[in-house]
C-alpha cells in the first residue's frame, strides 16, 4: 500500500449512519467539502473552511468544482461469467439458465479466456462506479483465480467464490460434493483475507446441489466462520416448486439452506421475491441479508420485491445488478428500476434510501459497514465522482433541481456510466472517463 496523500475538494453526498427505518436515514450534503486520504484510508472529512489548514504541504488539492462525490457503489449480487450474455431475449429463469447462462459458463474452464474476461468485468464495474461487489464465478477454480487476480491489481475489496453444483446442470459444469469441498477449501486458503479480498461459499441454488454437497458447504462454513455464503432464494415460482419436489422433507426453500448451516450473519440471499412468513422470520433471526435485484427481476419476469416487508422485518438489504439476468452494470440505472418496482407495489423509494441501499446499506448487508459506505474517517477510501452535466438532458434537469435530494434523484433516474467521471479505489484513481469523440458525419 502506497503512502500517497490525497486531498479532494468538491460537493459531497453520503448517508451518515445505518438505519432500519428509511425515515431515519440522513442525507449528508457538504456543498464545499474536503476529503483527506492517507494510505488508502480516510483521515478527515468535513467542510473546506474547517479542513483546509489540515492539508499536508506536499499534497496537491484536486478541486472538482460542482461535481458530486459519493461513496463507491456496492453491488451485492452479480455474475462474472454472465456479462457476455447480458440482454439475451425471451426466457424466464430456468429456461434462461439452460439456454444462455450454462453455455456461457462452460467457457471458463479455459484459463486464458477466464483471465481475459475477468479484466473486462472489473473494468466495467469501475467504469460504472462499483468499487465493491459480491460475485458468482463458475464451477471452475480458475475462474475464481482470474477474478481475484484482476481485482487485486486494482486494490478492490471484492467477495467471490467458486460455484458449487453437483446436479441438474450440464456435465461440463458439475463438480461433486467432495471436489466442491476440496476446491473451495483450497481457494479459501489462497484468497480469503488476502489484501482486500474475501471468499464466499457459492452453491448456485438449492436445485443444483444435493444434500451431500450442501452439508459439506455447511462444514466449510463452520471451519472458516468469517467467510461468506451467497446463493439464490425464491426468485421464481417454478423454481420454488422445483425445490419442494427435490427437498420434500424441508419446511420451505430457506429451510433447505438453514438445515445445512448456511444462514447467518454473512449469508446473502439474492432476490427473495416470493418469501413466506416463516422465511421472513428466519432471515431476521439468523441476521441473514437480501440482495435486491430489480433489473433482473423485471427482465426475467420473476416478480416485484417487497422492500416494505423487508423494512418491517428489519432484514438487511443491499442493491444488486445481477448481471447478466440484470440488464446494466450501472447502480444508478439499477436504482432507477428499483424505484419503478416499488411504484408498482404502491411503495416508495426516496433518493436518500436508494443511495443508502447502494452504499452504506449494501456495506451493512455484507457486514462491511465498519470499513465502507460513507466518508467516516478511518474507513477505506473508495469513492466516485458524478457529473450532473454528463448529458444534455441530465444537465437541463439538474439545473432545475432545488435540493440535494432532487439532484440525487435526477442522477438516479437519468444517469448511467456516462455520469461517472472518475472512480477511486483505496485512495487511487482507477477509472477516468474519456471525453466522447465527435460523431462521424
Amino acid at each position: 500500500m502506497s503512502k500517497e496523500e490525497l486531498a479532494i475538494r468538491g460537493q459531497f453526498l453520503d448517508i451518515a449512519e445505518v438505519a432500519d427505518d428509511p425515515s431515519a436515514l440522513r442525507l449528508r450534503h457538504v456543498k464545499d467539502g474536503l476529503l483527506l486520504v492517507h494510505n488508502g484510508l480516510i483521515t478527515w472529512f468535513g467542510a473546506w473552511t474547517d479542513g483546509k489548514e489540515k492539508i499536508p504541504q506536499s499534497c496537491p488539492v484536486h478541486d472538482l468544482g460542482d461535481k458530486i462525490i459519493v461513496p463507491g457503489f456496492i453491488d451485492t449480487h452479480i455474475h462474472f461469467p454472465q456479462a457476455e450474455i447480458i440482454g439475451s431475449h425471451g426466457e424466464q429463469l430456468l429456461q434462461w439458465l439452460e439456454n444462455y447462462a450454462f453455455p456461457a459458463e462452460m467457457r471458463y474452464g479455459d484459463e486464458e479466456y477466464a483471465f481475459g474476461m475477468a479484466d473486462f468485468f472489473i473494468k466495467e464495474l469501475l467504469k460504472n462506479g462499483t468499487t465493491t461487489a459480491m460475485v458468482f464465478c463458475t464451477v471452475h477454480p480458475q475462474s475464481v483465480d482470474a477474478l481475484f487476480t484482476a481485482a487485486e491489481k486494482k486494490g478492490m475489496r471484492l467477495i467471490a467464490g467458486k460455484v458449487l453444483m453437483d446436479r441438474n446442470a450440464p456435465a461440463g459444469l458439475l463438480d461433486t460434493p467432495e471436489s466442491g469441498y476440496d476446491e473451495s477449501k483450497a481457494l479459501i486458503e489462497k484468497w480469503h483475507k488476502r489484501g482486500r479480498l474475501l471468499y464466499a461459499l457459492t452453491p448456485r441454488f438449492a436445485p443444483t446441489s444435493t444434500n451431500e454437497q450442501l452439508a459439506l458447504a455447511g462444514k466449510l462454513k463452520k471451519e472458516y466462520p468469517d467467510i461468506y455464503l451467497q446463493t439464490h432464494l425464491s426468485e421464481n415460482r417454478e423454481e420454488i416448486n422445483w425445490v419442494r419436489q427435490l427437498f420434500p422433507e424441508r419446511q420451505n426453500y430457506l429451510d433447505v439452506y438453514h438445515h445445512h448451516g448456511l444462514t447467518g450473519k454473512r449469508s446473502v440471499f439474492a432476490h427473495c421475491i416470493h418469501v413466506e412468513d416463516g422465511e421472513w422470520d428466519r432471515l431476521r433471526t439468523t441476521d441473514s441479508a437480501i440482495a435486491f435485484c430489480p433489473t433482473s427481476n423485471l427482465f426475467l419476469g420473476s416478480g416485484l420485491f417487497d422492500l416494505h416487508r423487508a423494512r418491517k422485518e428489519k432484514v438487511k438489504v443491499g442493491l444488486a445488478t445481477d448481471v447478466g439476468g440484470g440488464t446494466s452494470f450501472s447502480m444508478l440505472q439499477t436504482a432507477n428500476e428499483a424505484y419503478k418496482v416499488l411504484q408498482l407495489r404502491q411503495q416508495n423509494l426516496s433518493a436518500t434510501e436508494a443511495l443508502y441501499l447502494a452504499t452504506l446499506g449494501g456495506a451493512r448487508a455484507l457486514c462491511l459497514d465498519h470499513l465502507l459506505g460513507n466518508f467516516l474517517p478511518g474507513k477505506e477510501a473508495d469513492f466516485i465522482v458524478l457529473d450532473p452535466g454528463a448529458t444534455q438532458l441530465l444537465s437541463m434537469r439538474s439545473q432545475k433541481t432545488r435540493t440535494a435530494n432532487e439532484l440525487l434523484f435526477a442522477l438516479m433516474i437519468l444517469g448511467d456510466d456516462r455520469a461517472v467521471v472518475a472512480t477511486y479505489v483505496n485512495g487511487h484513481l482507477v477509472h477516468k472517463r474519456q471525453p466522447e469523440t465527435e460523431p462521424r458525419r
